[in-house]
């Protein structure tokens, strides 16, 4: 309930201050004595608590009723009034976690920005707790590919430890997602999980964004470190850090604590880091952009995350992944895939990798007219790039050559393409192909085609040296 519960024991300030607020289009409930608000607690947690230190004739006071808040209602802001208002009883009530102080008798305007304030701070505290819950599902790790069982085997075994991690892996490819994996396994997992984009945080906000702020007039504004106490802090991007603030992020990670913007107390705070880059951070080091110490902190275990180029067999597990996520979350058609369609999409190029593949499925159900499977022709591409009645449009490059290099040229960029395909499975692809296993060999060598090892996966690849070979023997 996005109400405001107001606590004094003056019937007339009350009223006043319902009155004030119904006025302004916010409902409001009220209690007399800290019975009367305890059980509004118990009974629906407010957006707001509006509450007057001094409570005659209760069996606790307004400093007493804050710390319970704060206990068991941490994200509902609480702002103090009193008449008998002082600095002392300001500095009580903000270390014990109260938004703001206000002294009785109050000004209306500066009532209704502290109460506009703190509601908007109420509401961003409900969205974060809401994604937190729906980012338990973005933990979910797809996939059977070989390059996906040798990622998520490294996971696995960092889970339980307490050591830093960093991600590295092209854009898209679901490094947060690894992060929440890891995350979700550990014995962290009850605490937050907080992000720390760095390439949205203006460089002159960084240091008050991560650290918070301290000031006499707002009392304390926790940062990004304070909130992910007992839990992880993921640096998304640390590459897009300034200079100034990995420096102090180095000596947080050294000293485990910090002070807050405009304020002198040491701040203890104890929670994992893990972080990731799509950048060489060497080369960044030798740059002069990244610094050589931070980077030794936080690349105490290193994983990469392989692109979705080095596991296309993962390809239709992750599209009906995405359906059945958007199904629940849009209620968007639950379709399935072609045989043609998965395919289409295991050939595709992704060079944004999984969040692409997320953006193509989702456009296809939003555009789609059917709730059949979806199509090959349903896909971006495939709509535009085919010819009348299913013929296929030869590229200028290839409608240029001779027939016998032409066919050579297609023989060996389609079994490329179906080779990476099943994830370097010779014996797959041979099947689907028609082939032979020993023919298929045979073909592959005389096209110069070779399998290597990458990221615990094969991939198919030209050899120019090898093709060569084949032509002289």
């Amino acid at each position: 309930m996005a109400d405001i519960l107001i606590v004094d024991d003056e019937r007339d300030i009350r009223e006043l201050i319902a009155d004030i607020l119904k006025d302004e289009g916010y409902p409001t409930r009220l209690a007399a004595n800290s019975d009367e608000c305890m059980a509004a607690l118990n009974d629906e947690p407010p957006a707001l608590m509006i509450l007057d230190i001094w409570l005659k004739d209760s069996r606790m006071d307004g400093i007493d009723i804050l710390k319970a808040v704060k206990r068991d209602n941490p994200a509902v802001p609480v702002v103090i009034i009193s008449g008998h208002g002082n600095i002392e009883i300001a500095v009580a009530a903000i270390k014990q976690g109260a938004y703001d102080f206000i002294e009785k008798p109050f000004n209306i305007d500066q009532l209704l920005v502290v109460v506009s304030r703190a509601m908007e701070t109420s509401r961003l505290r409900r969205e974060n707790a809401d994604l937190r819950r729906r980012d338990l599902t973005a933990a979910d790790m797809i996939g059977t590919s070989p390059a996906f069982r040798a990622l998520k085997a490294q996971l696995d075994k960092v889970t339980k430890s307490n050591g830093r991690v960093m991600l590295t892996g092209p854009s898209g490819c679901g490094k947060e997602v690894a992060a929440r994996y890891i995350h979700a396994g550990s014995a962290r997992a009850a605490g937050p999980f907080v992000v720390v984009s760095a390439a949205t945080i203006e460089p002159d906000r960084m240091e008050e964004v991560l650290f918070g702020r301290d000031s006499p007039g707002r009392g304390v504004e926790r940062g990004l470190f304070d909130q992910a106490h007992g839990g992880v802090i993921y640096l998304d991007e640390v590459a897009d850090m300034p200079m100034g603030t990995q420096s102090k992020i180095l000596r947080v990670l050294i000293e485990q604590q910090f002070s807050r913007a405009g304020g002198s107390d040491k701040v203890r705070v104890d929670l994992r880091v893990i972080s990731s880059t799509t950048r060489d951070l060497r080369a960044e080091i030798a740059a002069g952009r990244f610094r050589q110490e931070l980077y030794d902190r936080l690349n105490v275990v290193p994983i990469a995350v392989p692109g979705l180029a080095e596991r296309r067999e993962d390809i239709p597990a992750l599209a009906r992944h995405f359906i059945e996520q958007f199904h629940r979350s849009q209620g968007l058609p639950l379709r399935d895939l072609t045989p043609e369609a998965e395919a289409v999409l295991q050939t595709m190029a992704w060079p944004g990798n999984v969040r692409q593949l997320r953006n193509v499925i989702e456009r296809v159900l939003i555009l789609g007219d059917g709730t059949g499977p979806i199509e090959a022709r349903e896909l971006p591409g495939e709509a535009e790039g085919g010819g009348d009645e299913g013929r296929l449009v030869l590229g200028g490059a290839l409608a240029t050559l001779p027939l016998r290099e032409a066919r050579e040229l297609f023989e060996r960029e389609y079994l490329l393409t179906q080779i990476n395909r099943f994830g370097g499975n010779i014996s797959r692809t041979a099947n689907f192909v028609g082939m032979e296993r020993s023919a298929l060999h045979r073909k592959l060598k005389s096209l110069g085609v070779v399998t290597t090892s990458k990221a615990g996966a094969r991939v198919a690849q030209f050899d120019d040296d090898e093709a060569g070979a084949e032509a002289g023997g």
